[in-house]
């Protein structure tokens, strides 16, 4: 269930993670590379709220393809 935060929903990371189909370390790494920014971090209640927008900035590069090389 969202947080509503001035008329705004938020999901915490859990839910994130189920809504885009990832890990939770996944994210974190993302999110510690920048493809994730403004994360409204909870400091006194230690979660972070992320917008529809920054999962859907999420979900598209989990929709990327990477090509792969493989040496025979």
């Amino acid at each position: 269930m969202p947080v509503v935060i001035d008329d705004q929903n938020f999901y915490k990371t859990a839910e994130a993670c189920r809504m885009i189909s990832i890990s939770r370390d996944a994210l974190f790494k993302w999110l510690k590379e920048g493809v994730i920014s403004d994360v409204e971090y909870r400091d006194g209640q230690g979660w972070r709220l992320f917008t529809a927008a920054q999962l859907e900035t999420v979900r598209a590069k989990t929709n990327l393809v990477f090509a792969i090389n493989r040496r025979s």
